[in-house]
């Protein structure tokens, strides 16, 4: 019987994760932006059914909390697409 030899014994290479310290930091300061989003919009709501409340319209909600939401994502595709090994 022929015995299996392990060919990456000879190599002693060290492995290393794919995202570093940066990309995390960055991927962190996403979600929050993308947190902070959601946390805008949510509310607005009328406590009475037959009252309509106009809180639902103001700027917080149509325009700021969806444009954090947006440039959460965007901050996490950086962080995903950032290459830390790269050398200037």
């Amino acid at each position: 019987m022929s015995k299996k030899q392990n060919s990456n014994i000879g190599n002693s290479e060290k492995q290393e994760f794919i995202f570093q310290k940066k990309n995390y930091l960055f991927m962190f300061i996403g979600l929050a932006c993308i947190a902070l989003g959601f946390i805008l919009m949510s509310g607005g709501g009328s406590d009475d059914p037959n009252v309509f409340s106009d809180d639902i319209y103001n700027f917080r909600r149509i325009r700021l909390a969806p444009t954090l939401v947006l440039i959460g994502l965007g901050i996490e595709i950086y962080a995903i697409l950032l290459n830390p090994h790269k050398k200037k």
